[in-house]
């Protein structure tokens, strides 16, 4: 059974302030890889630190966020950004 993605508004607002293509890029990403997961940490990357018990999804220089609610069989995207900044 496929999770659900929900957005936080911060992810909403990142993926808007990006160019065109990026989001575009960004969007079929999430539509035809992380939606269609079974096993979202199959595609994703554990994260350690302060985001310890949160996933990283790589799409080209940007990163998205993410906490998996495996109870709710949902993917929580609470971050979306270029790889240089979005871990400060």
């Amino acid at each position: 059974m496929a999770y659900i993605v929900e957005y936080d508004k911060r992810a909403l607002k990142s993926i808007l302030k990006l160019d065109k293509k990026s989001q575009k890029q960004i969007k079929t990403y999430i539509k035809e890889i992380i939606e269609k997961l079974e096993n979202p940490g199959s595609q994703g990357k554990a994260l350690q630190g302060k985001h310890k018990g949160k996933w990283r999804y790589r799409v080209g220089n940007y990163r998205i966020l993410a906490t998996i609610i495996d109870e709710k069989i949902t993917i929580y995207i609470f971050d979306i950004g270029h790889r240089k900044e979005i871990y400060k």
